[in-house]
């Protein structure tokens, strides 16, 4: 069964969604099957492809972005509640990273 679910959650650490963070965001949503898409509404941005690096950088989402975060398939609400966790965890990194 194809699902979709949505959420909304500020990027939190300093530096934003770097490379570092963007690699890690990609290499989790990478890990469902459900299709991942990210927006940076604080920039009116569209939505992009949530397992691809390059996609992502685009963002340019500093720190106080808010972003959607939405995924379209089987696991859909398990492959949000994981990356908005991620984010929210400000991507496991300490300050200043």
């Amino acid at each position: 069964m194809n699902s979709s679910c949505s959420c909304e959650v500020e990027v939190v650490n300093a530096q934003g969604m770097h490379a570092r963070p963007v690699m890690k965001f990609v290499d989790l949503a990478s890990q469902f099957e459900s299709e991942v898409m990210v927006r940076n509404l604080s920039r009116r941005g569209e939505d992009l492809d949530g397992k691809s690096a390059m996609h992502l950088m685009l963002l340019d989402a500093a720190q106080g972005s808010r972003l959607r975060i939405s995924a379209r398939g089987a696991d859909a609400a398990a492959a949000v509640e994981a990356l908005a966790a991620l984010v929210r965890d400000g991507f496991g990194m300490s300050e200043g990273a």
